[in-house]
């Protein structure tokens, strides 16, 4: 499985989609985000664990707790994948653009 896919199917609960938009906000301490996303700690700790295996998240220690954070690194291998289909639905668009002026009789 490719990096981008792996981050798509960590993607794919939307628990973990909203804990990267609390991350997005800046560093939350696992109670944090428990607290924010109504499920349990360990079920966050467990969604977090996949989050960082896909790359998404990083966590540091402070004292005696972790504060966990988006890594937008993880993030390029998706967006690889994604904009080759932007690319491609752009070049599309394109011909299209193309052909109709050719079919109207327009010169460039």
């Amino acid at each position: 499985m490719t990096d981008a896919m792996v981050v798509l199917d960590a993607l794919g609960v939307p628990t973990r989609r909203a804990v990267l938009e609390l991350l997005q906000g800046g560093e939350h301490t696992v109670r944090e985000l428990t607290d924010a996303v109504e499920v349990s700690q360990p079920a966050v700790s467990q969604h977090l664990k996949v989050l960082a295996d896909a790359g998404l998240v990083r966590s540091r220690p402070s004292g005696a707790r972790r504060l966990y954070r988006i890594d937008p690194d993880g993030f390029a291998e998706l967006r690889v994948w994604v904009d080759r289909f932007w690319d491609e639905a752009l070049s599309e668009f394109a011909a299209f653009v193309d052909r109709d002026h050719d079919d109207q009789g327009e010169t460039r």
